[in-house]
């Protein structure tokens, strides 16, 4: 006698063909993404490209005209609610009371999702230890830095410890320090299990948390995979050279040109020159060849694979958006009950 098989599990996040105007803009049309459970989708694309209206569908915050999501199981448009009992949401700007102190935010944020008052200052002070926010708890944070309030607005959003997290461009504003922190508790919530949606302008960060990269442009997913699977994709490598002499720039410059498909990238502070080339030892072999009997002086070379970078200019083009999408007011603290949207 057979057994079936038991069905996998559904995705935390499910989006098909998610579309959405703003009179004669179209922000998105038909966005699909899905992210698996207790893995971390990172969603990329330039500025205008539809990655927040994304965001606020998903987080119940804007209704598509079109296609259909569901997070951590529901609904988005037939059960908010129960989307936002199992969301937390980091948007790009901090949604902080600037009256309340850092513990009474998140003790306040505690309550609201239901805790009892022991359970909710336990949950605040652990927060904020983790964020290095301990010595500024008990100031109002409206004296806090950017960084310190982005920082306490990351940590709001992990209060209930939510099957799902949005992360909108959350390490915009932090220093260093802040950011490695914040990679942190991404890793930490995603070892925990949860599914976690980020954003971001910083490609280092996508390569560095991403199970799997969306990459949107004009409203459109234009490639889907992993940070190795979107490098593959393009090849190559990237050979790198620095000169000493700023009057060898022209040569140089001409030289590299004709080693690949695409002009060379240079940096007149620092004499550093970047180009793709499809046969990387080769390719180093030569230029250093001639270079020599130029006389050149070559003071340091890397050659390297691609980055996200250089798969982020090779898809967008590197071409600014095609305008700005209107503005939609923020609703995140309207919705500070049941979520941190």
């Amino acid at each position: 006698m057979m057994t079936s098989r038991p069905a996998p599990p559904a995705p935390a996040i499910r989006a098909e063909g998610l579309v959405k105007r703003f009179g004669a803009k179209q922000a998105l049309a038909g966005v699909d993404l899905e992210a698996p459970r207790g893995t971390v989708l990172g969603v990329l694309g330039p500025n205008g490209a539809g990655k927040t209206t994304t965001v606020r569908i998903l987080t119940t915050l804007m209704r598509p005209d079109a296609g259909r999501a569901e997070v951590a199981g529901r609904d988005v448009l037939a059960d908010p609610e129960g989307v936002r009992e199992h969301l937390g949401l980091s948007g790009q700007y901090a949604a902080v009371d600037e009256k309340l102190t850092g513990r009474e935010n998140l003790y306040l944020v505690a309550r609201l999702y239901g805790m009892g008052r022991r359970a909710a200052r336990r949950r605040a002070d652990r927060l904020l230890g983790e964020f290095r926010l301990e010595e500024a708890a008990d100031r109002p944070s409206g004296t806090f830095s950017g960084g310190m309030r982005r920082r306490l607005d990351l940590a709001g959003a992990l209060v209930a410890r939510p099957e799902v997290v949005v992360l909108d461009e959350p390490t915009t504003g932090l220093d260093p320090r802040g950011r490695a922190d914040t990679w942190k508790a991404v890793r930490d919530l995603v070892g925990e299990g949860t599914t976690v949606l980020l954003t971001t302008q910083y490609l280092e960060e996508a390569d560095q948390l991403a199970d799997s990269i969306a990459v949107i442009d004009r409203g459109r997913v234009i490639a889907r995979g992993s940070a190795a699977q979107l490098k593959a994709r393009i090849g190559g490598e990237r050979l790198t050279l620095t000169v000493a002499d700023p009057r060898a720039v022209a040569p140089v410059g001409e030289l590299l040109d004709s080693l690949g498909p695409h002009r060379c990238d240079h940096d007149p502070r620092t004499g550093r020159f970047t180009v793709a080339v499809e046969h990387g030892a080769h390719s180093l072999e030569y230029a250093l060849s001639l270079l020599r009997g130029w006389g050149v002086t070559v003071r340091d070379v890397e050659l390297a694979p691609p980055t996200l970078d250089d798969v982020f200019l090779e898809l967008t083009g590197g071409a600014p958006p095609p305008g700005p999408v209107p503005a939609e007011p923020d609703a995140a603290a309207a919705l500070t009950t049941g979520s941190r949207a």
